[in-house]
Order: structure tokens, then sequence, then C-alpha cells
């Protein structure tokens, strides 16, 4: 494992020292990865690598849960498998950076920068590129959500939102927050999990003055909660920020029932919800993390019941093309038995629910073996 030191050198707070010592080339790993640079040099000229200092020393062995997320891997250009937009942001983009795909919400990008570029990103095509977004791209995106009332909810991402300077996200809420019909802010950042140092006091204070706000963070694996994952957590949570977890699964990462179950009870330990537990989208490049759809199901299954409802988040893909979100749960229900619905518990035990009020509507459940 490598050892994170702060020798206090040079200007400005920790985290922009991080970022300013991100490697950024294959040659700059850690020889005892015994990287083959060489044969990386077309993975990162097509997808940019940048890993802070912190998230390195986050590894314990080469190949891990860690070091599979961010250190670029020839499957990127060897298997091009999938979609460069998989969500379809683009064709849903009425004006650059702002996807508007929902009646009453929009995915407003704000950010071009990542902490961590992770491997697995759905937006593989762009980030990381300067012309994501612009001072005018992110313009016309405040004038478009000036102008329409149906907007009630915009949630930030980037890149990675807080990665702006204060006074640039400051700008950026205080703008949003002047749009009388927008009810809700929420941001989407991985900050709390790849640089924790970024949720300095300063920054908490800046975020607490445009409630009601949320933040929707992401952690995969149980070893990215440290103790610094959890004060940034804490500052953020004692500023009346509630805090919400977009987990992915992903192969050789976190694709274990014993690894999701400790990362769900990590997570509400440091006051952070379980919130989506996501199919890995299909971008191209980040096949070698796809999982089988049954996986998720049983992991999800195994959960139920077996831990707290505070720890299970929903399952869910986001469809390819631009569909949506869809949650999926494991089967339960098998069927009808007279007046009653046949019900599977989580220990497999089959229990017996009354129809009374279905009975008096004649609705008309699925006998059991029947499709429902």
């Amino acid at each position: 494992m490598f050892v994170l030191e702060d020798t206090g050198e040079g200007k400005g707070p920790l985290w922009k020292r991080l970022i300013s010592q991100s490697m950024t080339t294959p040659e700059a790993l850690p020889e005892s990865f015994e990287i083959d640079a060489a044969g990386l040099q077309d993975v990162v000229a097509r997808y940019p690598m940048r890993i802070n200092p912190y998230y390195l020393s986050l590894i314990k062995t080469k190949g891990d849960p860690i070091y599979r997320q961010c250190i670029p891997d020839p499957q990127e250009v060897i298997d091009q498998r999938g979609f460069d937009d998989p969500l379809n942001e683009e064709g849903h983009s009425p004006v650059p950076g702002l996807t508007h795909r929902y009646p009453d919400r929009v995915l407003f990008l704000v950010s071009s920068r990542c902490a961590v570029y992770c491997r697995f990103c759905n937006r593989k095509r762009k980030v990381g590129r300067s012309s994501m977004v612009t001072g005018e791209s992110i313009r016309e995106g405040l004038s478009y959500i000036r102008s329409h009332r149906e907007i009630r909810d915009i949630l930030l991402s980037g890149g990675d939102p807080l990665l702006l300077e204060n006074k640039e996200l400051y700008h950026i809420l205080t703008e949003i927050r002047s749009v009388p019909h927008v009810e809700i802010i929420r941001i989407g950042t991985r900050v709390p999990c790849t640089l924790p140092q970024r949720v300095t006091p300063q920054l908490a204070a800046v975020l607490r003055k445009f409630h009601p706000l949320y933040i929707l963070t992401h952690f995969n694996h149980p070893d990215e909660i440290t103790p610094d994952a959890s004060l940034a957590c804490k500052r953020l949570a004692d500023a009346g920020i509630p805090l919400g977890c977009q987990t992915v699964l992903l192969k050789g990462v976190n694709d274990d029932l014993p690894v999701i179950k400790q990362l769900m009870h990590k997570l509400l330990s440091i006051r952070v919800r379980p919130y989506y537990l996501f199919q890995s989208d299909l971008a191209k490049a980040t096949s070698h993390f796809w999982t089988p759809l049954r996986k998720g199901l049983e992991i999800m299954a195994g959960l139920q019941g077996y831990t707290s409802g505070l720890c299970l988040p929903h399952f869910a893909i986001d469809l390819p093309g631009g569909g949506g979100k869809v949650s999926l749960l494991p089967q339960y229900v098998e069927g009808v038995d007279g007046d009653g619905l046949l019900i599977r518990n989580y220990l497999g035990g089959e229990h017996r629910y009354p129809l009374y009020e279905e009975l008096e509507l004649n609705g008309r459940w699925p006998k059991k073996g029947e499709k429902l």
C-alpha cells in the first residue's frame, strides 16, 4: 500500500496540491505495478488518465478493486463493444451541456474535470476535455433553465462540480437559486470518495447557503471509506446536506454480496444513505466491468431481510438510448391461490397474502406458474 504524505510544501490548500501531483501518464505509475507503459499509450490518448496521490494510496495490491477503477486497461481499446453515448444524453440536449430527459428536471454539466478519471465512466467520450464545459455552455444552460418553467429540479454534474473553485460554484448556485421555479438542487460528485480533502469547512459553508440542496456521491467499495472520506461526509452532513450514494456494480470490484453489504453498512456509518445500485452502463471501452443482470438481482435478494431497509439501494438500469432509469427487484410474487397472493419471503418460504381489495375491484392476478 502506498503511503500518502503531506509535506506541506507548495502553495494553496492540500486538495489543490494533490490535484497538481496527479499522475496523468502510464510512465508515472509506481514501478511495483509493472505496467506496460508503451502498451497503454493508445488507451490514455483516447481516454485521459488522472489519479491523484490520495486515491492511489488506497491501492493495496496490483489488480485490487481500487486499482481496477483507476488504472488504464488495454481492454479499453481492444474491446469496443457498447456505445459512445450510452444514455443518448446528446440526443436529449436542447443546448450543449444540458440534458432534459425527464419532464421536471435537467442534468446540467458545469465541470469537465474529475479528481480521478474512473475507467468505467459513462462519459469517457468527453470527460477531461476542456471543450466539454465552457463559459458559454454554462450561460446557455442557465438561460434554458430560466425559460422553462416546468424545471423544478437541477442535477449538477460533469466532470465533478466540486472541483470548481468556491467562487465559481457560488456563482452558478446563486444563478440557479434566483430562478423562481427551481425548487431542488442536487450535486453529483465523487469528490468525497476520490479527493475528500476538497471538502473543506469553507466549501461546506458555501453549499449550506443554497438549501434545499442534496449531494449524490459515489462509493463503490468499502476500502474507499477512509477517515478522510468520513470527515468529508461529516462536514457536508453537519451543513444540513442530505447525502445519498449511487454505487455502480462493477466486475472484479464489487460484484459480490459480502462486499456490497459491507459497503452499505459503512455508508450508513458515515451518514450516507444508499440510493442506487446501478447496473453498469453499456459505455464503449468499459465492457470489462460489465456484469450479468442476474448478479445484481442476486445481490439484492441477498440483502433483503438480512440487513436494515436503510441499507437497501434501488437496483436500477439506466436504459440505453435515453429511456431513463428503471428499478428492478428480485421476483417475490409467485402467483395466486384462490383469493390469496402467494409471496416468497427472504428465507425462501411461501406465504399467502389475502386479496380483499383486488377481489372487490374484480381484478385478476396471474395464477401460480403464470407470468406476471
